[in-house]
Order: structure tokens, then C-alpha cells, then sequence
């Protein structure tokens, strides 16, 4: 739903290399050594010839290290000269391999990233102060759609927008509810729930899951069946990575219409902007299911004055006349008109939901582009509320936004579904909110003071909205990462550590989450800067 030189970004690894204990890792044998080791163990496990296995197994010197590093870095604060860089990267094939990377990262002792698409917003999934390995997940794509069973299996390295593509391939009239990035992975994306503009209608990706197939601590492939419902559980939306290496998911697909609605109105200060947001509370997240209303909020300038731009973006499941005269009713400080409303299909609403203005007409097949090696500058941060903001307090962050001048915010309503989904059933706990709130800055310029300063207005505007935002915890959602919450060091006070991230994440769910981990990896193989510790760590 993520380079440069920075401060900031140096910082936060330079107090890693300080604080964090090495009794787990110790210090590392050579690079060469260690491929060679790596190599003799991939083969030896995979039964594969070792010159089967290069194509697949990247060293610091092969040449091409860097490019497939660099292919699924989505966030280039990540992508510096300074910025740790893993002793191999992998690139399963197979459930074999993924298999033999787990055992074998495990005997050499190395910390284990895995990454599918790689917009984990601080690089957590290809990161890390401590030896460690990338497990690149983005060959194991596959995506094999079943109309009848309305079903399809889904690889963790596949992309949204190519399982988009499949369902469009074989039907007319089914999708998937899950993210608006075409290049977001599945892996990292249901694992940590999933959530798309259908989620009023049809709930969370993970709300749509029928199996799952995950390779565990000790390198076995696991079903459903074969892991238990605690484990099924823990990985449809406490993320994958504190687990295991997930594979794939089975998971239902939901009827769509024929022909639904899409439509863009945006208001500014002096037009209506207040009383628009201000209203959109009461509207977005108890109107008809079929309308998913998201809200952008941004600091602009218009006529040379400095103001705020409100922009309501819309998918509505339905026909034009019908979502009109609702919001006519509902909503009319919108003003939205009919000839606002774009009529288009299902697929064709993912495409202009990617912001292509001809998605009646563009080319399909752009969803299978993964844009590698594309990296723009950003920082996200989250929030939830749960009782509407006043209309001062509208105008209040209106203002702040003109002051700081740069970062925005995305408003995504919740109600339909999601309200009746319990908070339990998933993770997932943060299903009685009005709306999830999205801190959004993204620059292009490559300078450490630029990116001091939008790191800086991220903060100011986060603590400005405490007034506003859930609380005792203050909420977030796990995949809009922000290590500003909480890291661990996986220490001593390993537990103590991750309650601090992982109650805000995910609230109560938080004590099963630590279950299911001690039971499956006690021995904490799989973990990284916000991984869910173990109760052998409780203090």
C-alpha cells in the first residue's frame, strides 16, 4: 500500500552497529568463503550441480550483485554507498530452494531478508546492521487462476497488478480486494493483511484467504493442514517474516460487476475544503459498501497563495447514475456530477487507480511491467481514528500542513465489511476504526538535508495529530512500516521491545502472535528490526 545519503538513514544504522548484540552472529568468515560454503550447502540440500546453482546464488563480486540488489529496492533512502549490503542474495526457483536457503543461512549463521516486491517503506525486507543474506523471492511469480473453483494460487514473488492481469485473463467478472501498486509482492503485502479499495465491500486481503504454504525454521513446506490454524492465523496479517518463508496463498476471488464507476474531485481552501473533509467523515465510512472514498490531503499553491488541496478518489462497484444520486444525498458538499464519473471495468479501475488517465484504452499487459530499479525518496507513517475530527481541528491541520509545506496525508475509510470481521479473527485488530490515516512525503533529489527536512515535517505533523489519533496504544499498520514506533535489538530485552511496536501494530493479537512465534522459531532464526520476538525473551 516505498536513495540517498542521509544523516538520518546513517544514523539509525550506526546506533544498530553500536547497541545491538552480536552473541547471535559472530563475526562473519570471508565473502568468498562463505559463498563457497553457501554454494556446497545449496547443492547439497537442493541435490543440484554447483553450476546449476550460480544463476540463482549473487556473491558481492559477481556482476551482476549489484543490479539484482538494486531491481526491488523501491525506497532509495535505502540505496546508498552506506547502506549494509547483504554477503549473497538467492533467487529461489523453487520451493526446493527456498527450502535450502532457510537451512543453510541457518547453519552458516547469517540473518536471513526476505523480499517479494520490496516496498517495505524502511527497507526492512533487503536491510541490516548484521551479516546477513536476501532471500529475493521475485522469480517465484506464478499465478494460476481457477474460474470455477473462483480461486487461484497466488506465488509470494507474484506482483499485484500481474494477479490482477491473471484474473482479467480468465474473467470479466471476478477480482481480488488488495492494493492500488501494481508492483507491490504478495508476500509482504497479504502478510501483513492486505488492504485495497474493496475492503468496505469484501475486507482485507487476508479476509479472502482459503490455504497458504510456508517453508519453516526447519526448512519443511508446509500447507494449511500441515502448519495449524495458529500458524495459518499468525501469517494472514502478523506478517510473514517473523515466521517463515512464506510461499503462496490460495484465496477466493470476489464477484465484480460488469461496470463500475470511477471519479476525482478535488476542492481547495477557498472552495470548499473544510466543510468537504469535514463531512467526509461522517460519509466515507458508513455509506453503501460498494463506495470506498479515499481522501488525499495536500499543501499546494494556487493563484500565488499557499493553501490546501482536498481530493476525494473513488471507486464505487456500480453504475454512474447510481453513485450520483447517492452522494447527491449523502454527501453533497462534494458536488460530485455525472460527468465527474468515468463508466469502466473492474481491471480497467485498477489501471486508472495506478493513475493512467486512458485506462479505457492503454495496453493490459503494462500491469506486468515491474518497473525495476525505480526508486523515488519517501518516508510513511500511520495513524487510526475513531471518532470524527471536529471542524476546528480540520482547519487546525490545514494550517499546520500550509506551515510544514510539504508532507500529505491519505484518508482511507473503513466500515462495511471491515466493521463486522472480529478483531481476533485476524491479526489484523484494527477493524472498529472511522479511517486509517496515511503520512505521506516523497522528494527526487538525492541531498541529506533535503531529506532531513521532510523526515523532520513527517515527525512534526505525527505528533500534531496525537490530539486526534487512537491512543493507549497509539495504532498503526504493520505495512505501512515506520521504525519511528519502535525497533528491537533482540537482546536481553527482546520482548520488552517488540511489545512497544507490536501492541501498536496490533493490539491484543499481540500476545498470540508471541505464542505462535516461540512455538515455530524459538530459537528467533527469523527476525529483523520489528519481528515478532519470543516469550523466551519476556524479561
Amino acid at each position: 500500500m516505498i536513495a540517498t545519503q542521509t544523516f538520518v538513514s546513517v544514523l539509525f544504522f550506526v546506533l544498530f552497529l553500536i547497541s545491538l548484540p552480536f552473541s547471535t552472529f559472530a563475526a562473519p568468515p570471508s565473502s568468498d568463503s562463505t559463498y563457497e560454503s553457501f554454494v556446497q550447502c545449496f547443492s547439497d540440500k537442493t541435490k543440484s550441480p554447483q553450476t546449476q546453482i550460480t544463476d540463482n546464488v549473487f556473491s558481492q563480486t559477481n556482476p551482476s550483485f549489484s543490479s539484482v540488489l538494486r531491481a526491488y529496492i523501491r525506497n532509495g533512502r535505502f540505496n546508498t554507498s552506506f547502506t549494509p549490503k547483504p554477503t549473497i542474495i538467492v533467487t529461489p526457483r523453487s520451493d526446493s530452494h527456498v527450502s535450502a536457503a532457510v537451512t543453510c543461512s541457518k547453519t552458516l549463521n547469517f540473518l536471513l531478508k526476505i523480499r517479494s516486491g520490496g516496498h517495505d517503506y524502511e527497507g526492512l525486507s533487503y536491510i541490516s546492521d548484521k551479516p546477513f543474506f536476501i532471500l529475493d523471492m521475485s522469480n517465484l511469480r506464478d499465478v494460476s487462476v481457477d474460474i470455477a473453483d473462483q480461486s487461484a494460487w497466488i506465488s509470494a514473488g507474484a506482483t499485484l497488478g500481474e494477479v490482477y492481469y491473471r484474473i482479467w485473463e480468465k474473467s470479466k467478472v471476478h477480482g481480488f480486494p488488495a492494493g492500488v501498486c501494481p508492483t507491490v509482492g504478495v508476500g509482504g503485502h497479504v502478510s501483513g493483511g492486505g488492504y485495497g479499495n474493496m475492503l468496505r465491500k469484501f475486507g482485507l486481503s487476508v479476509d479472502n484467504l482459503i490455504d497458504a504454504k510456508i517453508v519453516d525454521v526447519n526448512g519443511q513446506v508446509l500447507d494449511r493442514k500441515a502448519m495449524g490454524e495458529d500458524l495459518f492465523w499468525a501469517i494472514c496479517g502478523g506478517g510473514g517474516a517473523s515466521f517463515g518463508v512464506v510461499l503462496g496463498y490460495k484465496v477466493k476471488l470476489v464477484p465484480v460487476p460488469e461496470t463500475v464507476t470511477v471519479f476525482r474531485v478535488e476542492k481547495y481552501m477557498d472552495s470548499g475544503a473544510v466543510d468537504m473533509v469535514h463531512k467526509w467523515q461522517s460519509v466515507g465510512p458508513k455509506t453503501d459498501r460498494n463506495l470506498f472514498l479515499r481522501m488525499l490531503i495536500q499543501p499546494a499553491t494556487r493563484k500565488k497563495v499557499k493553501t490546501v488541496r482536498a481530493t476525494v478518489v473513488a471507486l464505487f462497484l456500480g453504475r454512474a447514475d447510481e453513485v450520483v444520486a447517492l452522494l447527491r444525498k449523502e454527501f453533497p458538499e462534494l458536488s460530485l456530477k455525472k460527468e465527474n464519473c468515468i463508466e469502466m471495468s473492474w481491471f480497467q479501475s485498477a489501471l486508472w487507480w495506478d493513475n493512467r488517465v486512458n485506462a479505457t484504452q492503454i495496453d493490459p499487459k503494462v500491469f506486468l511491467d515491474r518497473n525495476l530499479d525505480k526508486a523515488n525518496f519517501g518516508k510513511r507513517k500511520s495513524d487510526y481514528v475513531a471518532s470524527e475530527i471536529p471542524r476546528d481541528g480540520i482547519e487546525s491541520l490545514f494550517k499546520k500542513m500550509i506551515e510544514l509545506g510539504k508532507i500529505g496525508l491519505v484518508f482511507n475509510p473503513y466500515g462495511g465489511k471491515m466493521a463486522e470481521v472480529t478483531v481476533n479473527s485476524t491479526p489484523f485488530p484494527h477493524r472498529n476504526k472511522l479511517f486509517k490515516v496515511q503520512y505521506s512525503v516523497t522528494w527526487q533529489e538525492n541531498s541529506a538535508e533535503i531529506e532531513k527536512g521532510f523526515l523532520n515535517q513527517a515527525n512534526v505533523l505525527y505528533s500534531f495529530m496525537s490530539g486526534f489519533v487512537s491512543k493507549n496504544p497509539r495504532n498503526a499498520y504493520l505495512n505501512y512500516r515506520d521504525v519511528d514506533i519502535g525497533v528491537n535489538n533482540h537482546g536481553a530485552n527482546s520482548y520488552e521491545e517488540g511489545e512497544v511496536y507490536g501492541r501498536k501494530y496490533f493490539g491484543d493479537n499481540f500476545d498470540r502472535l508471541v505464542k505462535v512465534k516461540t512455538a515455530v522459531d524459538p530459537d528467533n532464526f527469523f527476525m529483523h528490526e520489528q519481528s515478532i520476538p519470543t516469550l523466551l525473551s519476556k524479561a
